[in-house]
Formats: structure tokens, sequence, C-alpha cells
């Protein structure tokens, strides 16, 4: 019993619906000799065409063997022995006649009839269009999420650019020239980006056509009622020729895709305020790279600091946490990281706006644990800034210089440049706003610090340049 095709035939239909019907012929009767009439069946044991008159009075004998209309008569006749092609010889790979099947050159021969070699033709041809159509919708895909990232490029590139803006027009006079070298640049990543993209996706496009062409040649196959030219069309391997997958492409794609980075207006705005030289002295960085979230050392926290679960946050308790006593807790209301920084630059931001009075910074693990001088910014071995009766100040060695205003956005944000010897804090309001930089040449590895003396704190996370 034959197995209809059911996957061929869904996926037929599917694509093939919407395709004009084939033309006639061309092939006209050959017994019409008055008038010319085309043929709708040809006979390939008498070698005639037929029109619908001839074919009803036509033999109906098992010899008589009809096939669609077709000029090429002698092609589906051996070569050999001037008999039906019937038979398909999977050793050779050949159509083969009876005589070729029982004393020709394929006796022996594993052999099959035309109609079932064609289905399995047909099988594997169907397997091939279904992985083209994969590929196809993947290629699609991959369009589809470089053009959104060309947007998000160009979005952020609009972005940075009014950044910029806002922060130079505060040194217009001076730095008119520079101005327009840092926007050129945002403007030259942007195009490098979009014309790699435009490109990809140019080359994409090439691909998703040459992938429909060959789905459209093997539908054409699939299409075919004669299983003869199916199994003659000598064209198939290349339409069967499919890769598992470009992977230089998709190398390209996500090294595309992840070619991003924002601009590091705060370490521009760092510069402005601490380089004597500024026209000479700024850095552009367009590309920041994640580094490890900030931690909280439980076993420095002081025992009426409650730390949050996710060991980020501090904030003050009546309630002792009846920690153990070691020497590395603090005797007053203060917490060190459980990272520390020996070189680089560096910088993260801490939520102030649970608490009204509070300080941040940083220290040598060196720092005292115990009496007055173990706050941050009392010794020489810590800088910090802090809040206390609405007024903000930073600290160093004892030495206090008031700052003036607020900080209107309770977000902070404190910058290492270790090998620079510099500690600077800023206002994460818009624009960025610098409040005060140290300077000095560092001895030791360095731990951000919390200090806390109501509600809480947060550091939000961390980031390396």
């Amino acid at each position: 019993m034959t197995v209809r095709n059911i996957t061929l035939r869904n996926i037929v239909e599917n694509f093939l619906s919407a395709q004009p019907d084939k033309e006639e012929s061309g092939v006209l009767c050959t017994y019409c000799i008055h008038a010319p009439v085309p043929a709708v069946k040809s006979c390939l044991h008498c070698e005639a065409s037929l029109c619908d008159n001839h074919l009803r009075v036509h033999s109906k004998s098992p010899e008589h063997v009809l096939c669609d209309p077709t000029t090429s008569l002698e092609n589906r006749k051996c070569s050999v022995h001037k008999e039906l092609l019937k038979y398909y010889c999977s050793l050779d790979s050949a159509c083969i006649c009876v005589s070729c099947r029982l004393d020709g050159e394929h006796r022996g021969h594993q052999v099959e009839t035309l109609y079932e070699a064609s289905e399995k033709k047909k099988m594997k041809l169907g397997n091939v269009l279904q992985k083209l159509m994969t590929e196809r919708e993947e290629t699609e895909k991959r369009v589809q999420s470089l053009e959104e990232h060309r947007r998000k490029v160009q979005g952020e590139a609009a972005g940075d650019t009014e950044k910029v803006s806002a922060l130079f027009r505060m040194f217009r006079r001076r730095l008119e020239d520079l101005k327009t070298r840092v926007l050129s640049e945002i403007s030259g990543r942007e195009e490098r980006i979009s014309i790699s993209v435009v490109e990809m996706i140019r080359e994409l496009e090439i691909k998703k056509d040459e992938l429909s062409r060959k789905m459209r040649d093997i539908e054409e196959l699939c299409n075919m009622t004669d299983p003869l030219t199916v199994l003659q069309e000598s064209d198939t391997g290349d339409l069967c020729d499919t890769e598992d997958g470009d992977d230089e492409d998709r190398e390209r794609h996500d090294r595309l895709l992840h070619d991003g980075g924002g601009l590091d207006v705060a370490g521009i705005s760092h510069k402005l305020h601490t380089l004597s030289d500024i026209m000479s002295g700024i850095n552009v960085f367009f590309y920041i790279q994640e580094a490890e979230d900030i931690l909280l050392d439980v076993s420095t926290a002081e025992n009426h600091l409650q730390i949050s679960d996710d060991i980020k946050a501090a904030s003050r308790s009546d309630k002792s946490q009846n920690r153990p006593e070691t020497p590395e807790r603090f005797q007053y209301s203060q917490v060190l990281s459980s990272r520390s920084f020996s070189s680089g630059r560096h910088y993260w931001e801490v939520d102030v706006g649970g608490s009204n009075e509070w300080r941040v910074g940083m220290c040598y693990p060196s720092i005292e644990r115990k009496g007055d001088q173990s706050l941050i910014g009392d010794n020489n071995k810590s800088w910090g800034m802090r809040r206390c009766y609405n007024k903000y100040s930073v600290t160093h060695d004892s030495n206090k210089i008031p700052l003036p205003g607020i900080v209107s956005s309770n977000r902070v944000r404190i910058d290492l440049d270790y090998e620079a010897g510099r500690i600077s804090f800023y206002d994460l309001c818009d624009p960025i706003r610098h409040l005060h930089t140290f300077t000095t040449t560092f001895t030791e590895p360095l731990h951000a610090g919390l200090c806390v003396w109501r509600g809480s704190i947060k550091i939000s996370g961390g980031n390396q340049r």
C-alpha cells in the first residue's frame, strides 16, 4: 500500500497555493491533421499525443501508458532495448526498462518502481525544503535583531551627544574644539557600527534570496506529477547542499549586537575638574567593562548595623545583631566592602536617600577599628564624604572641607583612579556635579566604606573602566 507524503503535501500547499497555473504545454494532438488541437495526454506505447476526442477511443490495454503531454517521448524509452522505462536502479542511479532489469547490465541490482523512487526523492527534497525554511526564518530574525540594534545604537548616540553637549556648555569658551572632537567620535562610532550592520544586513538579504531561490526550485520539482522528470533532474545536488550553520556569520552577528557601551560622561567631568591642562587631558571612554558588584563584609560590620540579604545595604538598628567580637569589627556604625582595589580605575554609586546622617568613602584595611579615629575621614588612612545636620563636607585626616549646596539626587558616586592617586565624589544630578577630588599616593589596597547613624544606605553596584 502506498503511503501519501503528508508533510510534503502540506509544504507544497502552504508555499505554492499562490502560484499561477502553468501555461499550456504547447503539445498538439498527433491525429488532428485538419486543425491543431492541444493534446491532453501522450501515449508512450504509441509515441503519440492525444486530444480529448482521440483519448476516448484510445486503447485501454496496460501496455498503452499515458502521461502528461510531451514531445520527448524517446527519453522515456530505454536507449538499448527501446522499451518503456519502468524501474529505477538505486545502485547506478538510473531509470531502466524490464529487459535491463532481467537480462541487461542491471540484472541482480536492487531496483524499485519509478513511483517509489520518485516518492523517496520527494521525501528527501521535502526534508531539505523544511531545513531551508528554518534557515531562512533564522536569517530573517538575525536581520531584524540587527535592525533593532542599529536603532538602539542611534538612540544611545543621540543620548550621549545630549549629555556631552550639556557638560561642555560650562566650558564653551575654552573647550569648543574638544566638544567638536568628542561629538565627532560619537558620530563616527554610530556610523562605523551602522555601516557594519548595513553591510551584514545586505549579505544576509542576499543569502535569504538565495535560500528563496533554492526553495522555489525544490517546490517546482515537488509539484511535478511526472516521476521521471523529477528523477532525471540533474541539478538537485546544489539544492540539497545545505550547511548546518554559518558560524562566521553568526559570530559577526553576535559581535555587532554586543558592540556597545555608553559614553563615560562622569569620566569627562572628572578630568575637567582635576587636570590643570584641560585641553589636552580629557579622555573619552566609550567601552565600559562591567566589574563585580561591590558587596559588604559582614565580618567588619558594627553590631548595630543590619546588613541586607543581598549584602549591599546597611541600616542602623537599635537591636544588636549579636555577631562575635573580632579584631576586624568596627566599634562605631561602619562596614567595609569585601573587595579591595589596588590598581585601575573604578567607580560605584551609593543611594543615600534613606538616611540623613551618613559617611561614605574609601580606606586602607589597616584603619583603626575602635576609637574616634576609626571613623571614615577622621584619620590619614581614609577619605570620605559626610552628611550631618543637613550639611555636607569631605574629610581626610580630620580635615573637614564644607561643600556648598546639597546632594540633590540622593545618589553619590565615588570614583577611584588608583595609579593617579585620586578619589573623587560626584552628585548624580543632571548634569552630574563634581563635588571634590582628593589627590595622594596610595600605599595600600583600598576598600569602600559606609557609615550609617540613622536610616539606611545602599551600594548599588560597581564598574571598572
